[in-house]
C-alpha cells in the first residue's frame, strides 16, 4: 500500500486523532481542508525515507542537480532534470546532504541502528473495541529481538536529550502514540509489542537517543487514546463537531491565573 492510499483509508489515524486535542471543530476543518506541505514536512520525509526505506528513496524523490541556474548551462542543466523528475518531489541539495549526514550518523549508534532494521512502513487496521470506530496505524519499524516483537518510531528533534525529548513527548503525545500503535499491531497481529523511539538530532554532530516506553508512559496514552476515540465517535454519531464552548454550548470564565491570585494575595 502506498502512502497515499493509506492516507486516503477512511480508518482515524493517530496524528487525526490528535488534531482533535484543540476542537472538534477544527479537526473537521482540518480534514476537509488539508495544509500545504510545508519545508518542514518535507524535511521529515526526506529523512524518514532515507534512513527507513533508502533502496526506494529515489522512487519518490528526485535531488537538484548542483548547477548555477543563474547562467545558460546551468538553466539547461535544471531543465533537463526537471524533463526527467515526473510525479516525484525535488529535494534540494542541502537538504539531502543534511539527511546523507544524519543516516550516517544512525550507523554510528549500534542500539539505534539494530532498533530500525526490521519491517519498514507496516500498515494495520483495526475496529477499536470500544466504539466501534474503525482504526488506522503505519508503524515505522517492526523488529524481533531476542523473541519478543518491538515496535520503533523515528523522530527527528531539536534536542534528543532526555530532558528535551521528554518534553516534546509531553507536547506531542507520543504517549498517545505509542500507546494507539501498540494497540494496533497487537490487533492485527495478536503480539503485544513493547515500543521505543529513535530520537535524532537535526543539526551537527545528528546526537542520537534511544527511549524505551514504560508501563506508565503506556498506560498514559491509552488513557487519552480512549478519551479522544470517545470524542470522535461523540461528534461522528452525533454530528456536533463542537469548538471551544463545549459540545453544551456554555460560555467560560476568565480568572486569574493560580500565581497571579498568589502574587494579589501577597
Amino acid at each position: 500500500m502506498t502512502e497515499r492510499e493509506y492516507r486516503q483509508h477512511p480508518a482515524i489515524s493517530r496524528s487525526e486523532l490528535w488534531k482533535l486535542r484543540e476542537s472538534p471543530e477544527k479537526f473537521q476543518w482540518y480534514k476537509q481542508n488539508p495544509p500545504e506541505p510545508t519545508p518542514a514536512l518535507l524535511f521529515g520525509q526526506v529523512v524518514h525515507k532515507l534512513i527507513l526505506q533508502h533502496n526506494s528513496f529515489f522512487d519518490d524523490f528526485a535531488v537538484a542537480p548542483d548547477c548555477d541556474r543563474r547562467t545558460k548551462a546551468g538553466k539547461a542543466v535544471y531543465e533537463g532534470f526537471l524533463a526527467d523528475v515526473g510525479d516525484r518531489q525535488i529535494v534540494p541539495r542541502d537538504l539531502m546532504e543534511q539527511a546523507e549526514a544524519m543516516a550516517e550518523a544512525i550507523t554510528r549508534s549500534p542500539y539505534a541502528f539494530r532498533l530500525l532494521n526490521g519491517e519498514h512502513e507496516t500498515e494495520h487496521f483495526w475496529t477499536d473495541p470500544d466504539t466501534g470506530e474503525e482504526c488506522k496505524c503505519r508503524t515505522d519499524v517492526e523488529t524481533e529481538i531476542e523473541g519478543e516483537l518491538w515496535c520503533v518510531d523515528y523522530k527527528t528533534t531539536q534536542d534528543a536529550s532526555t530532558e528535551g525529548f521528554q518534553r516534546e513527548a509531553n507536547r506531542f503525545g507520543y504517549d498517545f502514540q505509542a500507546a494507539y500503535y501498540s494497540d494496533g499491531v497487537e490487533a492485527s497481529t495478536g503480539r503485544r509489542p513493547r515500543f521505543a523511539f529513535v530520537a535524532q538530532e537535526k543539526t551537527p554532530p545528528y546526537a542520537v537517543n534511544v527511549f524505551i516506553a514504560d508501563d506508565d508512559f503506556i498506560q498514559r496514552g491509552e488513557d487519552v487514546a480512549r478519551e479522544l476515540l470517545g470524542i470522535y465517535h461523540y461528534c461522528k454519531t452525533t454530528g456536533n463537531w463542537y469548538g471551544y464552548l463545549g459540545r453544551d454550548n456554555i460560555v467560560n470564565v476568565l480568572s486569574l491565573s493560580p500565581w497571579l491570585r498568589d502574587k494579589k494575595e501577597d
